[in-house]
């Protein structure tokens, strides 16, 4: 019984590292959307930086991107900065893959 035991464990840890790896990815991706979306509109440094946090913040709306899509989205319309739809839903997928392979490098 405690091979069955140490083996649920095992998963259960497991699952706990891989949703706090996935966490910190998706918080990452928003970041360097965030920047990323930053100089599409013409900021920098720390004008750049605090935008990204708003990203970042914008996140723990709902659940899912759509909150992350609608707070770029929106401020792209209000910038006029034109990008379809597909091209940023793109980028966001993009910057999530680089943003997972950072956070396993690190760890």
């Amino acid at each position: 019984m405690s091979g069955i035991n140490d083996r649920e464990k095992g998963f259960e840890n497991k699952f706990a590292h891989d949703q706090e790896i996935e966490f910190k990815a998706n918080a990452r991706r928003c970041k360097l959307l965030g920047l990323w979306a930053a100089e599409k509109m013409g900021m920098d440094g720390q004008e750049a930086e605090a935008y990204a946090k708003t990203v970042v913040v914008a996140d723990f709306e709902e659940a899912g991107d759509d909150d992350v899509f609608r707070k770029v989205r929106g401020d792209f319309d209000a910038k006029g900065v034109e990008l379809s739809d597909h091209l940023l839903r793109k980028q966001m997928d993009d910057l999530l893959i680089k943003a997972r392979e950072q956070i396993r490098s690190e760890g």
